[in-house]
């Protein structure tokens, strides 16, 4: 007695729960279909396998953030990555590199995580106010433009790359103390 009350409930405890599934499968596929209609074209990849079939993935989107408190007791918070924090998020191709700058009396240092590219697919660009780092190798792009906090000597920079990290010394140029004179008439 007890084997046939059994045999008839689980059949039907099985029918909704594999719906469900079903019914789940469904959505991610039409959430899929719809980031492949918006999202930019450089994200979506096809492989082909050694057995012929061909393979579809997407990414890499990445967004971070880093926190910290700057010597004046103030937070900053900094973002990184290939997706901007916008109304709608607009993915850009090329990822945004960690970056840290540290302010001294005499220099301004910037180090860069710029994993997997050599030294030679960087390109590294100063003026006064900003600093320019791109980086090119293969599939891999990252771009950031950093607003320096003091006027440096674009002419008289140093700059290394060890192990995926970029190290750039920036030497400050000397404050002009008083201004100009200006006569009065």
């Amino acid at each position: 007695m007890m084997d046939d009350w059994f045999e008839e409930w689980w059949p039907f405890r099985r029918k909704p729960f594999f719906r469900l599934f079903r019914e789940m499968d469904k959505f991610f596929e039409e959430v899929f279909k719809e980031m492949q209609e918006f999202a930019p074209k450089e994200f979506f990849k096809e492989r082909k396998l050694p057995d012929g079939s061909v393979v579809k993935s997407f990414g890499p989107v990445i967004y971070g953030y880093s926190m910290t408190i700057g010597p004046d007791g103030v937070p900053r918070v900094r973002t990184f990555g290939n997706l901007k924090p916008t109304p709608i998020p607009q993915p850009t191709e090329s990822r945004e590199p960690f970056v840290e700058v540290i302010p001294s009396p005499n220099i301004i240092r910037v180090v860069a995580e710029i994993p997997g590219v050599s030294k030679e697919d960087i390109d590294l660009r100063a003026t006064e106010t900003k600093l320019v780092i791109s980086a090119q190798h293969g599939e891999r792009k990252y771009y950031k433009e950093i607003e320096l906090p003091a006027k440096v000597d674009p002419k008289n920079v140093d700059a290394s790359y060890t192990n995926g990290v970029l190290d750039v010394i920036l030497r400050r140029q000397p404050e002009e103390k008083g201004g100009e004179k200006i006569n009065i008439k």
